[in-house]
Formats: C-alpha cells, sequence, structure tokens
C-alpha cells in the first residue's frame, strides 16, 4: 500500500515531459504568444516545485487504500479468528477450569474439615461421658469401698466391744468373788478386834452373805 501510494505521489509531482522541438519554418514570422526560453524556464521551475495533496486524502489513491484496507482487515480478521481468538479463549477454558477446580477442591477441604469437626464433637462428648461415667463408678467404688470399710471396723469395735464385756465381766465376778472372801476376813478380823475372840469361818460367811442379801 505504501509502494502505491509513493508511486502515485512521484507521478503527481514530476514534472511535465517538454514538448518535441518542432521544424523551424522558413522565415518564421514572430508569434507574440510563443514563450520565451526565459518564460519557459520559469513554468518549468514552477511545475517541479508544485506539491500535490496529502496522499491518504487524494481522490486517484482511494481505489488502491480501499483495497489495501480491505486486504489489511481480512489479514487481520484471520489473524484474531485463527491465532488470537483461539489462544485467548484456550486461555480464558484454562483459567476458568482451573478455577472450577481450585472451587471443587476448596469444597472437598471444607466437606473433609466438615466431618472432622463432627468426628472432633462426638469423640469429645464421647470422652466428657466416658469421664463422667468413670468418675461416678469411681466415686460409688469409693463409697462402697468405704461403707465396706466402716462396716468391718463397726464389727471389729462390736467384736472387740463384746471380748471386752466378757473380760469385764469375768473380772467382775472374779472381783465379785474376792470381796466376799475379802469381806469375810474383814468382818472376822473386825468380830475379832471387837470381842477378842475369833468366830468360826461358817459364822462369818453365814454373816456375810446375810449382809450381802440385804
Amino acid at each position: 500500500m505504501t509502494w502505491l501510494v509513493t508511486s502515485a505521489s512521484a507521478q503527481e509531482a514530476a514534472p511535465p515531459a517538454p514538448a518535441a522541438p518542432q521544424p523551424e519554418p522558413a522565415a518564421p514570422a514572430a508569434d507574440a504568444h510563443a514563450p520565451s526560453p526565459d518564460t519557459t524556464h520559469s513554468e518549468v521551475g514552477a511545475a517541479e516545485g508544485h506539491k500535490g495533496p496529502f496522499p491518504p486524502f487524494d481522490t486517484n489513491t482511494f481505489p488502491s487504500q480501499i483495497l489495501w484496507f480491505v486486504i489489511c482487515f481480512g489479514a487481520l480478521y484471520l489473524l484474531m479468528k485463527r491465532v488470537i481468538v483461539p489462544r485467548m479463549a484456550a486461555i480464558i477454558d484454562g483459567r476458568a477450569q482451573r478455577i472450577a477446580g481450585d472451587i471443587e477442591e476448596a469444597q472437598r477441604l471444607k466437606l473433609q474439615s466438615d466431618t472432622a469437626l463432627q468426628g472432633y464433637e462426638k469423640a469429645l462428648a464421647d470422652a466428657r461421658g466416658s469421664a463422667h461415667k468413670i468418675a461416678q463408678t469411681a466415686t460409688d467404688q469409693a463409697k462402697a469401698d468405704a461403707e465396706a470399710r466402716r462396716h468391718a471396723i463397726e464389727a471389729d469395735l462390736a467384736a472387740k466391744l463384746a471380748e471386752a464385756e466378757t473380760r469385764i465381766a469375768d473380772i467382775k465376778s472374779r472381783a465379785l468373788a474376792d470381796v466376799g472372801t475379802i469381806a469375810e476376813d474383814a468382818a472376822g478380823a473386825v468380830v475379832e478386834a471387837l470381842i477378842g475372840q475369833q468366830p468360826t469361818r461358817d459364822e462369818v460367811s453365814a454373816a456375810v452373805s446375810a449382809a450381802r442379801a440385804q
């Protein structure tokens, strides 16, 4: 397209070719309208220095410009359709697939985290229930052990108390028996001291028995 524009501009800017020299007739008459050499030189110089319109605005180059515009537009359209648009579509599809994959992975991880959280909460609840049961069992066992020890201690104390009561009763019986003997001896000694005569053993026993019976 640039070559055509440049060629058209060069053709417009080129000076007109000089006319072929005519054979001079014999004794030519002077023509008032014939250009003189100086005048011809001046016109040629003016033609060489003349510049045409800006090439894109020149109506003579419109067909070539339109042709190259159509060619460039078609090439650009084909380039967009065959190369750029497929690549952009592939990039967009790849990004869309990656985003969809990331979203799916995030949903999967969220589901796993929710499942793990539910399992943790269930395990925590089970652990709390087990701890409560263990604590209750330990408390009940401690109460049972304490109750058993208390019963054992009470039984031991009751046995020791019964043994002590038996021993006390035995000691009391023996003491009472010894008291009777002591009383008889004391009574015999008192009677002997009072009357100066030792009473018989039977008399003292009968007196002490009668005194104890009262």
